[in-house]
């Protein structure tokens, strides 16, 4: 092997400290939390589903009447004499004929009740009759055609609400069970919040999780978890009495009995079993800091605010919060969370505000929270927000909210193609270490393929290397059940009885287990060129204009060249997708030019929430840009590159189109860079750049503990990479040991599944070498992770 080139480590010069870099983001959605990492295996287990969840949702939901042999009954919900008031609906089995009994079953999750032979299971159940107290009530697991893998009996004897409980042990594995409750007698049995945990669960804790999902969210060692969301988080009505409220901490601590039924806005339901108690709690569990994010009572889906002289509830919230986490025994908050069985503080250091909020009344309010909270906590870390997209007016307007209210960090978020994160790497490199710093909350790039995992390797040792300006970074999202998605990719799959992490878990993994304490410096020497990673042409092609469930006007098309002055106009088009589920585009022509304008007017005629599309770069629908005016809920001017049928936001300002108003629309191309203008304003300006591949990513750290150096190596190229690795500063007469852990080997569309769950997983291997360099081969399409030390 003939070393291409050389990277030099100092191992005895430490740089910037690397703080609590990478972690974790949790966001119930996708069934994340019910069905999902809370191991509550009852579906609607207190008769509290409604379609203000989901259109398809009734309070039976989930759940199956029972008549066996000659039994006949009525199964209806009820609220007149509740459990509690904040848990108000019950199941009522009203018992005609009693038979070989009558009753309900609950369906579960995917395909059912998950059961293992020789496991155990906590059922419980709160329960009131008015008649035959002396007939017991029946609780078994059962298959789908009734074979009994596991039973108990409970007598309920009281009209009046009280809680029994049993152990169910499997006698078989299934995973499609169901849990039945089935009696006989007469009258009425009242059943309320039904309940079904395994007994291993994560550190065997009652109202616990998911033993094997939360196994391996511990694996990846995350400095900290950010919590409970995401769009979660502002999504809902401002009273946090209502059936659709925000979310708001302080319903989700306590009795879950008590603990009252929300909406979750991904469009189900949410039980709060999984509340702040139980965040906090596992943060601890596996040595993650724990990051809430809070509400700063502005809804930007729905634009409902909270007026300012208001505001005081909801920065007491705040207040509170930290409170409850880190206060002593001897205050109201921390008291609470004595009683509730942890004393100790949970060392809270970071709150957020608002997610990926935009529009002024948000910022507006940001500041109030954040006077409020540093007046009372000064050392507490406080997170601000920059919106949803990487670049843009409203971007631009959070982070002038963090240096005006001096943040300690802003939350960025961006969903991307592979391409913008490799044409991205070096995107912190002029970050100023005396700004705020950067909390990148969510990234991904759009795919959990093998070459998603890659490109983000690669942008993820830009970010270690960035520490001055980054100070923590979390994929996202987290969990997706796979009979329940909402949104994709997702880190770690699991239906109700399996789990696997994605290429994407594995490189997370590797930079989490392996990110060390502070910067060594590197050097490298010789190396390889950067190479385009396709032809850097001027943006070319196809050009034309769309609707997408409305109707729209383009009216005095043209398309100039400002190098000859050439002039070509178009006919007009209408488009109408008002009440279609699909867009509509309309292409116009195509051109070879390098610096253009395409002018047109655009008016909107009908429909729904969205307003204009102009496409250029055109070569097909997964290789081309485009424009929307008014796009996602009309309040978005958005540039978008889509590659590979993988779509980025370039940049994004606030722009609303009205209904029959005309809008003149000019779009300047020049080369790669774009100007866009609305009435002769501009609202975008950006460039679309083509990666130039590095011939290796690389950066290294010192974790003190260990006194390992850590080097981390990306080679997204199509051949392997000899370089020379020198250690200076190591003690020279001695050999050193290399710990190498690396993903290489797979084809670039690969991925893990429940079938081959460990596909793409890191191999480790242990060198021993003389001296203080060696010659190391870094494979073609490799992530390596290599802890250096003197023997």
């Amino acid at each position: 092997m003939t070393p291409s080139g050389k990277l030099t480590i100092n191992t005895q010069q430490r740089g910037t400290p690397l703080g609590d870099l990478f972690g974790i983001f949790f966001e119930d959605l996708n069934h994340a939390a019910d069905g999902g990492l809370y191991a509550e295996l009852v579906r609607n287990r207190s008769f509290e589903f409604d379609p203000i969840d989901h259109p398809d949702y009734h309070a039976l939901s989930g759940w199956a009447k029972i008549e066996r042999g000659a039994g006949k009954a009525t199964i209806a919900v009820d609220h007149a004499h509740p459990l509690n008031e904040r848990n108000t609906h019950y199941a009522v089995i009203d018992i005609i004929e009693a038979g070989d009994g009558v009753g309900i079953a609950n369906l579960g999750f995917n395909t059912g009740i998950p059961v293992r032979a020789g496991e155990s299971y906590r059922f419980s159940v709160y329960a009131r009759r008015d008649a035959s107290f002396a007939e017991p009530v029946r609780i078994a697991i059962e298959s789908e055609d009734g074979v009994v893998h596991a039973e108990a009996v409970i007598q309920v004897e009281s009209a009046e609400w009280m809680r029994y409980e049993a152990v169910l042990t499997a006698s078989a594995t299934d995973f499609s069970g169901r849990l039945t409750l089935v009696t006989r007698g007469t009258g009425k049995l009242y059943l309320d919040m039904v309940s079904l945990f395994p007994e291993k669960t994560f550190r065997d804790r009652p109202n616990g999780l998911r033993a094997d999902i939360a196994q391996l969210l511990a694996d990846l060692k995350p400095k900290f978890m950010r919590f409970p969301g995401g769009c979660l988080v502002h999504d809902g009505s401002l009273s946090a009495e209502d059936r659709d409220s925000m979310y708001r901490w302080k319903n989700t601590i306590g009795d879950i009995a008590q603990r009252p039924p929300r909406r979750n806005n991904w469009r189900y339901h949410q039980t709060l079993g999984l509340g702040y108690y139980e965040y906090f709690q596992f943060c601890e569990d596996i040595g993650a800091r724990p990051i809430p994010i809070l509400p700063a009572g502005y809804d930007p889906h729905h634009k409902r605010i909270v007026p300012i002289e208001e505001l005081g509830l909801w920065i007491d919230d705040a207040l509170d919060l930290i409170e409850f986490a880190n206060g002593d025994e001897s205050t109201e908050w921390g008291s609470i969370r004595a009683k509730l069985g942890h004393p100790e503080s949970f060392n809270l250091e970071y709150i957020g505000i608002g997610n990926e909020e935009v529009g002024a009344p948000f910022f507006e309010r940001y500041a109030y929270f954040h006077r409020a909270i540093k007046d009372k906590y000064p050392e507490m870390k406080i997170i601000n927000s920059s919106g949803p997209f990487a670049a843009g007016g409203e971007y631009e307007r959070g982070w002038r909210s963090a240096r005006e209210n001096e943040s300690d960090l802003v939350d960025e978020h961006y969903y991307q193609s592979p391409e913008w994160f490799l044409a991205n790497v070096g995107r912190y490199d002029r970050f100023k270490a005396d700004d705020p710093k950067v909390f990148l909350g969510e990234y991904a790039s759009w795919g959990n393929a093998y070459y998603n995992a890659l490109a983000e390797a690669a942008f993820m040792t830009g970010l270690e290397r960035n520490a001055h300006a980054v100070g923590l970074a979390c994929y996202a999202p987290l969990l997706c059940n796979v009979d329940y998605v909402n949104w994709k990719p997702d880190m770690i799959w699991f239906n109700n009885h399996e789990v696997f992490g994605t290429a994407n878990y594995y490189v997370q993994q590797l930079f989490m287990r392996h990110q060390g304490d502070c910067l060594l410096p590197i050097e490298a020497a010789g190396m390889k060129a950067s190479e385009p990673s396709r032809e850097v042409t001027p943006i070319r092609g196809g050009f034309g204009v769309g609707a997408n469930a409305n109707a729209v006007e383009y009216s005095s098309i043209r398309l100039i060249n400002h190098a000859t002055g050439e002039t070509l106009s178009y006919p007009d088009r209408a488009l109408d997708r008002t009440g279609a589920g699909d867009k509509d585009i309309a292409m116009l022509g195509a051109t070879d030019w390098d610096d253009y304008t395409l002018s047109l007017k655009a008016k909107k005629t009908g429909g729904g929430q969205w307003g204009f599309a102009v496409y250029f770069g055109w070569t097909d629908e997964r290789q081309h840009l485009q424009w929307d005016i008014g796009s996602w809920q009309n309040q978005d001017s958005i540039i978008h590159s889509v590659v590979g049928g993988k779509g980025s936001v370039l940049t994004q300002s606030l722009f609303e189109v009205q209904n029959g108003v005309e809008y003149d629309l000019t779009l300047r191309v020049t080369g790669r860079k774009i100007l866009a203008s609305i009435d002769g304003a501009a609202v975008a300006e950006t460039e679309d750049h083509i990666p130039y591949i590095e011939p290796l990513y690389y950066s290294v750290s010192l974790e003190e503990a260990t006194g390992d150096t850590i080097l981390k190596v990306v080679n997204v190229r199509c051949e392997a990479e000899t370089v020379e690795l020198a250690f200076e500063g190591m003690e020279s007469g001695r050999p050193l040991v290399a710990e190498v852990h690396e993903l290489s080997g797979y084809g670039l569309a690969d991925e893990n599944s429940f079938e081959e769950p460990i596909k793409i997983a890191p191999r480790t291997k242990n060198l021993t070498v003389e001296g203080t360099a060696f010659a190391y081969e870094f494979p073609k399409h490799s992530v390596t992770v290599m802890r250096v030390r003197g023997v």
